[in-house]
């Protein structure tokens, strides 16, 4: 899993690496100050020679200063190293988000991709700055100490080597006891943040139903879920450090009474024992701080698993077998015997679908609620691949054209319209990047909004809200309708996307798009008989398969479903 996240290092190796080197500075001049000190105390003060105590002194306040000066230099360096491995693991996750196909995006959920590309990858990015300083300062400072600690006395070095297996232990019980139950706390973290989520996008629907204590409620009881589960896991943290504590202080009580008995019995100097109590604690410090990071890595590696997760998936959908040459020529749609299903199982959604829409055609799909029909045109631009069967466009399977020649032939107005924070024109440009104002107004024109967006005081340069927030859903309907004309598509898909809009405006939108792109081959997705009934075909779905195929005329005639519904739009129209 590692390995996967080294390659996000990239072009902070660099920072990194010297942060490591200064931290390795830093602890040779700590390293250093104690030794310095038994110079003091034997040299100096016990025989009160000032000029020695003057000398080493300040040698010892320059090791301090420099120690000070690489510490803080390797700070910087490693918090701009982590920082920077931080930036490279989130543009890789997102940048594997946006190949994801919409199974891929669903087997996660939305909230659990928002903690790994937040809570995750910063825990990680501690981690990360805890290894290219402490893991180097904490190992590097307990080989050192340790060896000058044996030179000093080897005897009551033994004392603080006798807690190591101890602390080796407790670490190992941390690990593995720790790992899983900071495994159950993310994914207690997930939840919690997709029932924000969905909060906050379903704002609207909350306040018109008065139901903010409800949500509030449910949230707390989310956020309570969290709570339980970090003190779960934190209490195996926790019991780490009083654990450390205790031998610490007990080396240190153990080191002073022996090394006191040494001192008075003349086999080891006042200075040698105060170096010695100074590397004993250096040596001490270093274990904790190895504590620190064996625990944060826990934590991190749980993490480290869910983030590895995302990188290690494969999209369901791919070029693999596309021919980057190959062009959408026209817009013909065809079907044979597709069966599709949304979670690749045997419970298809749609089975045995076979239907030939020829280029220029004008199609209507109309079908009760659930009968499949937005899941029939999601497989045309291969927003989900089917299970059996093949769809082909331009006359060629669509798994041969590559996803952008693919999509960029085919525009897909879904029934849940988005727009994005920015202005009117900004959005608009999605579909052409490139477009004029006039190729804008005129695509504006065609879907009926022209005349809102001018009334505007800003016109074009409105700026709109997260999600369109500032329009109504009619104008949203509408500016999406724009936006994917502005793609000039081979492909028109319109899924029940003027449902928003008057009778009259929805037919002032078929006639611009039935005498002003002629040539464009549309699919209109409808539940109300007049937005299809003057189309070429009109295909009637019915519990995932075909009903029927024909004009308004013929199926008015001869389909029980198709004149069910006319007759009570009828009805509802008298």
């Amino acid at each position: 899993m590692i390995k996967k996240l080294a390659s996000s290092v990239g072009e902070y190796k660099r920072p990194s690496a010297l942060a490591a080197l200064f931290v390795a500075i830093e602890v040779a001049l700590e390293v250093a100050i104690p030794y310095l000190m038994s110079f003091i105390v034997d040299e100096g003060i016990s025989k009160n020679n000032i000029r020695n105590v003057i000398i080493f002194g300040c040698v010892m306040i320059a090791c301090a200063a420099l120690s000070l000066f690489f510490g803080v230099l390797s700070a910087r360096l490693a918090a701009k190293g982590s920082a920077g491995f931080a930036k490279n693991i989130r543009a890789r996750v997102f940048g594997k988000v946006q190949d994801f196909s919409f199974y891929n995006v669903d087997k996660f959920s939305t909230g659990s991709l928002i903690t790994r590309l937040t809570t995750d990858v910063n825990f990680v990015q501690f981690a990360y700055m805890l290894v290219i300083r402490v893991a180097v300062r904490a190992p590097l400072m307990l080989t050192v100490s340790i060896i000058m600690a044996f030179t000093l006395n080897a005897k009551l070095a033994v004392i603080f080597v006798a807690a190591i297996p101890i602390l080796a232990i407790a670490m190992i019980i941390l690990i593995k006891f720790g790992f899983p139950l900071f495994e159950k706390m993310f994914k207690k973290f997930d939840e919690m943040n997709s029932k924000v989520q969905e909060n906050l996008i379903a704002i609207r629907v909350v306040k018109s139903f008065v139901r903010e204590n409800h949500e509030t409620e449910e949230f707390r009881k989310a956020s309570a879920a969290v709570q339980r589960a970090q003190l779960k896991a934190e209490k195996v943290v926790v019991f780490g450090l009083p654990l450390f504590m205790f031998c610490i202080y007990a080396c240190l009580l153990a080191i002073l009474w022996f090394g006191g008995n040494l001192v008075i019995s003349r086999t080891m100097t006042e200075g040698q024992l105060s170096s010695f109590i100074g590397y004993v604690q250096q040596i001490l410090m270093s274990l904790m701080l190895i504590g620190m990071i064996l625990i944060n890595l826990v934590i991190s590696k749980a993490s480290i698993k869910r983030i590895v997760e995302v990188l290690d998936e494969a999209p369901d959908i791919s070029d693999e077998h596309a021919d980057p040459s190959l062009k959408v020529a026209e817009g013909s749609v065809e079907f044979k015997d597709v069966c599709f299903s949304y979670n690749k199982s045997d419970n298809y959604v749609l089975n045995d679908i076979n239907f030939k829409i020829n280029a220029g055609e004008t199609v209507g799909i109309i079908g009760g609620t659930g009968s499949a029909k937005t899941s029939l045109v999601q497989l045309i631009p291969r927003l989900y691949d089917v299970q059996k069967g093949e769809i082909l466009v331009g006359g060629k399977p669509v798994d041969k054209y590559t996803l952008r020649n693919l999509r960029d032939a085919v525009a897909v107005v879904l029934q849940k319209n988005v727009l994005f924070s920015g202005t009117i024109k900004e959005n608009l440009k999605w579909g052409d990047e490139n477009a004029s104002d006039e190729e804008i107004a005129e695509a504006c024109r065609i879907a009926q909004a022209d005349a809102f967006i001018r009334s505007f005081p800003d016109g074009y340069d409105t700026y709109l809200g997260q999600g369109g927030v500032n329009v109504s859903g009619g104008q949203k309907q509408r500016l999406c309708i724009a936006r994917a004309l502005l793609k000039r598509p081979k492909i028109m898909i319109l899924d029940d996307s003027t449902s928003a809009v008057d009778t009259a405006t929805d037919a002032k939108i078929r006639e611009g798009l039935r005498t002003k792109l002629k040539g464009m081959t549309v699919i209109i997705i409808a539940q109300r008989i007049n937005t299809v009934k003057e189309a070429d075909k009109i295909i009637v779905m019915n519990d995932g398969r075909i009903d029927a195929i024909g004009r308004h005329e013929e199926l008015l005639a001869t389909n029980t479903i198709y004149r069910e519904v006319y007759e009570s739009q009828q009805k509802g129209v008298e």
